[in-house]
């Protein structure tokens, strides 16, 4: 075969590669023939929830534009404004709110929407950073056995002993204290999102390390060993992706808890401060007036928070369900 004959079959293979890839279905072809998209479209209950859940994070991260007040701005504040009841309007400056106002002349519908993403933004943080520790330590567990197995599991149920909430509530004094006094304000958030990362890491460890036990058996994994592939290579580049999907269904009833906790931890006031509005410090500013009659300061960021919590439950539930081969 000479040279013009490859150049001709080259040139055959490239159209034949070209067509395959012109006829190839696109990525959202794809993702409507799956298994999980038919079993999106056949569940109500998780439409809704990813309806409702999308609706608050559209609004957490558009508040500014949507929230006729910036909660966080003095300058918008008129504490002549405090205490207004929803739709009504107030009887020194007229002003009518939807949800009403706090003690403080907040509008309650900016400091939901401002509060709900910083509740967000500590979830999903949260879930993240104890998603990667978890992982790892699962993985090293898993993967290297003998001591690293031993000390990590047993460190694992050591904390599974105590309440997640005891934990978080643990690691943020002991964080907290080691914090310069003029800067624990500042870094609130951080160390929030560092408190409940730590408190919940445990269930991403243990579910990893069991699925790796069971890949690294298998032939792929001994083939990669063979040919000379790092360890460190094999658990990122192989075991990695086929442990994924329950550390993806435990994330999202995760964030649900997470949002809780903190949620918890700003209504027992070792939070977020008062002055930085999230869903928790709302309802623990509710909670002091609840039984003068401002029951909107403390109902409407609880109706939020329990909205939120249960759609992002509801979509765990349902994400267990259908990435679940046994029950397809």
């Amino acid at each position: 075969m000479d040279k013009s004959d490859l150049a001709v079959d080259g040139e055959v293979v490239a159209e034949k590669l070209e067509a395959a890839k012109a006829d190839a279905p696109s990525l959202i072809a794809r993702i409507r023939r799956s298994d999980v998209w038919y079993s999106f479209t056949r569940s109500p209950v998780a439409i809704v929830a990813a309806v409702v859940v999308l609706i608050i994070v559209l609004a957490s991260i558009f508040a500014p534009l949507i929230s006729p007040q910036n909660p966080f701005n003095p300058a918008e504040l008129n504490l002549m404004d405090g205490f207004t009841a929803p739709m009504e309007p107030n009887q020194f400056t007229g002003s009518v709110y939807w949800l009403g106002t706090d003690d403080q002349g907040r509008d309650i519908f900016s400091t939901i929407l401002y509060g709900s993403r910083i509740s967000l933004f500590v979830g999903v943080s949260a879930v993240a950073l104890a998603m990667v520790i978890g992982i790892v330590l699962g993985l090293v567990a898993g993967y290297r056995g003998g001591w690293a197995d031993t000390v990590i599991m047993r460190v694992a149920d050591v904390q599974l002993t105590f309440p997640s909430i005891l934990i978080a509530l643990l690691v943020f004094g002991v964080v907290r204290g080691l914090v310069p006094p003029d800067m624990r304000n500042d870094l609130a958030v951080w160390i929030l999102i560092v408190s409940i990362a730590l408190s919940d890491w445990v269930q991403y460890a243990r579910t990893v390390r069991g699925a790796t036990l069971v890949e690294r058996n298998k032939e792929y994994v001994q083939a990669a060993r063979v040919i000379g592939v790092k360890p460190f290579a094999i658990m990122m580049r192989h075991v990695l992706p086929n442990v994924l999907g329950p550390v993806l269904v435990i994330a999202t009833i995760g964030l649900a808890l997470a949002i809780i906790a903190e949620a918890t931890l700003s209504f027992l006031g070792v939070g977020m401060p008062k002055t930085t509005p999230s869903l928790g410090t709302l309802i623990n500013t509710g909670q002091d007036f609840l039984f003068s009659g401002e029951w909107w300061i403390l109902l409407f960021p609880a109706i939020t928070l329990l909205a939120l919590a249960l759609s992002v439950n509801l979509l765990g539930d349902w994400l267990r369900d259908a990435l679940n081969p046994k029950l397809r």
